[in-house]
């Protein structure tokens, strides 16, 4: 029954007349008889090689209103191919739509990119990467929902259901009643009425329906109903009409439209019918839904001014039943495409979509209520209760744990199914951002990676870089957690964090530093050196000073950033006294050094030795007996740390 509970195009009453093939297929598609359209459209490209660009829309659209996606996107794809880049943005749309139906979601996604690239909307690019990035990440989680199929499904559409106390009441195409000899053209099925059943509480399971408000049951569709708290007060959907004979109103296009009736309940019939005063026979008003306190009526239309083919508005009621003016719920919540089926409890609106990034077709999102008429950006509820087909009308209980969604997803019992649902505790999980950076240069590091450790040292998550140096990491609320940066050839970077019971709660500025190896080494004579300064003692002396502190510190600074890294210490002296002092001398101050860096921490194993040369190992010409300047002497007093291993 896919389309026939949107509001975009409804109910046409025009005549039929049977032509030509084409002229016979137009007519079926425009009175809105897809069925027979699509198949009087195949009929006719069996024989025409080269049709227009118009005929093939309405076949695609035959198939696209009836639900079946294959063949409405085998002439979607060809209508790409012929338009290409005059492929208006409602086609690019559905033809998005009938990719994510058959699963094709990597040639959907392909296709997306180029055409926001193509717009250059960066509010829709970044609007497509956050629900992209959202979905993405609930669908690598455990699933929320458990849906089950109701046996009161039949082989016809039901759908959209309503809490009525300790009742559920639904709609449903299946024949139980009068009219059973007038079909519906779009779907060849009977047209829509309210059902009601006694819910059982223990498996959500509904008994043996039975037509709800009879009296008000008309000869076409009424769905989607809702009450007031004390249910006495009803809102439905239903077909404009007028007179005795229920005769259907239509607009200057010959359609049909949907109003919001209003009536008072007694004993499960309808007194009291009225319209409210919003609905008009130029546009369509359907699915309302009242909150819990029954002053704000949510609902779906496709009036002038709204965002897409229908957009969802709400209107205040006051305390005596007067309605104020409805309000466009504005370009967070409706898009493009078609938003429809509201439900607010708890201060979330839930809501159906195909407009919002998604699994295909209508899926269901939730959006949290801040201040009137704001809400906070949609969150689609992932799989099992989202499908690549359309998924609609969730309702869910007071405490938030079970409910029921209606679907024509594979494997039902017919058009459109009602599932009941139990929902489990949400999983509490939080963001962590931040930057990886050069310590020494301070340039941002891409493909670094930064994974993520419990207190007992067990992985739990990791990311990588991106070209600016940013990692994004979603991990469990209340946890202490352990963030270790890294990169090949640099060292590691490590930082605590402590999240909260704030679901979504975002961290940031999470950054890290990391040094290169190859900053902190000199290669000379095929051997890597660590940079340091001249270290310098006193007169006759191995004491280390402060300024040799600061010169042993770079030495211990990459020792700890890198820890496979060995060395061994050499040290040496100008040629100025005897041999033998000098070699005594700089085998002292060698072993100082050592002693130095071992009382930091480093472990005496990576030292594996630490000895005095003297004059032996002379850099340049001022050996004994040659007169030098003080800067080539000062060239020959050195210590090197020299890597062995790393």
């Amino acid at each position: 029954m896919k389309k026939i509970y949107l509001l975009s195009l409804l109910f046409c009453v025009t005549a039929v007349f049977s032509q030509s093939k084409l002229r016979k297929a137009d007519k079926l598609f425009e009175t809105l008889a897809y069925v027979d359209a699509s198949k009087a459209y195949e009929e006719y490209l069996e024989k025409e090689e080269k049709p227009s660009i118009k005929t093939i829309q309405n076949t695609a659209d035959s198939y696209y209103f009836i639900g079946d996606d294959r063949n409405a996107l085998k002439w979607y794809k060809k209508l790409y191919e012929m338009q290409g880049e005059n492929f208006t943005d409602v086609y690019f749309f559905r033809y998005i739509q009938t990719l994510k139906s058959v699963t094709d979601y990597t040639e959907a996604d392909k296709l997306t990119k180029k055409y926001l690239e193509a717009k250059g909307d960066q509010v829709q690019i970044a609007k497509y990467m956050k629900q992209k990035m959202q979905l993405d990440s609930i669908s690598k989680a455990k699933p929320l929902y458990t849906l089950k199929n109701l046996e009161i499904n039949t082989s016809k559409s039901d759908f959209g259901t309503s809490f009525y106390g300790d009742k559920i009441v639904f709609a449903s195409s299946r024949d139980t009643m009068n009219f059973k000899d007038k079909l519906y053209s779009w779907n060849k099925q009977p047209f829509l009425s309210l059902y009601v059943s006694e819910r059982n509480a223990a498996d959500g399971s509904l008994s043996e329906a039975k037509v709800f408000m009879p009296n008000a049951k008309s000869k076409y569709h009424d769905a989607m109903a809702t009450f007031t708290p004390d249910l006495k007060t009803v809102y439905y959907t239903t077909n404009i009409v007028k007179g005795r004979n229920n005769r259907l109103v239509v607009d200057g296009s010959r359609t049909n439209n949907f109003q919001i009736m209003k009536g008072t309940i007694e004993e499960e019939n309808l007194k009291n019918k009225e319209k409210v005063f919003f609905s008009d026979k130029a546009y369509s008003v359907g699915h309302p839904a009242l909150s819990e306190d029954g002053k704000w009526m949510f609902f779906a239309s496709d009036m002038p001014g709204g965002y897409g083919e229908s957009d969802l508005y709400v209107i205040k009621i006051a305390d005596d039943g007067t309605m104020g003016s409805p309000q466009n719920l504005g370009p967070v919540i409706n898009t493009m495409g078609n938003d429809g089926f509201p439900f607010f409890r708890n201060g979330k609106l839930y809501f159906s979509s195909d407009g919002h990034y998604g699994l295909g077709d209508l899926d269901v999102y939730e959006s949290t209520f801040t201040e009137p008429f704001q809400f906070s950006e949609p969150k689609n509820l992932g799989i099992p209760l989202n499908s690549n087909k359309d998924d609609f009308a969730y309702i869910v209980d007071a405490t938030d744990k079970y409910g029921y969604v209606s679907s024509n997803r594979a494997q039902g019992k017919g058009d459109d199914d009602i599932y009941y649902f139990i929902k489990g505790k949400p999983v509490c999980n939080q963001i962590v951002s931040g930057k990886v950076i050069n310590a020494k240069t301070k340039v941002v590091i891409a493909q670094a990676t930064v994974k993520v450790y419990d207190q007992f040292g067990d992985a739990v998550t990791e990311a990588t870089t991106d070209n600016a140096g940013m990692y994004t990491v979603t991990v469990p609320c209340e946890k202490r957690l352990k963030l270790i940066a890294s990169k090949a050839n640099h060292s590691n970077d490590e930082k605590e964090v402590v999240t909260n019971d704030k679901n979504t709660l975002e961290t940031k500025d999470i950054d890290f530093e990391l040094s290169n190896y190859d900053d902190l080494i000199v290669k000379e004579n095929n051997q890597e050196k660590i940079i340091v300064n001249p270290i310098y003692f006193d007169y006759n002396k191995w004491d280390i000073t402060p300024r040799a502190e600061a010169e042993l510190d770079r030495v211990v600074f990459a020792m700890q950033k890198f820890p496979n890294v060995k060395i061994k210490i050499e040290s040496h002296t100008d040629s100025r006294g005897k041999d033998a002092y000098n070699k005594k001398l700089s085998d002292n101050r060698a072993k100082a050094t050592q002693g130095y860096i071992i009382s930091k921490g480093i472990d005496a194993t990576r030292i594996e030795s630490a000895i005095g040369y003297g004059e032996s190992r002379l850099t340049n010409k001022c050996k004994n007996g040659v007169k030098c300047t003080e800067e080539e002497h000062l060239a020959n007093r050195r210590s090197e740390f020299i890597v062995i291993e790393k």
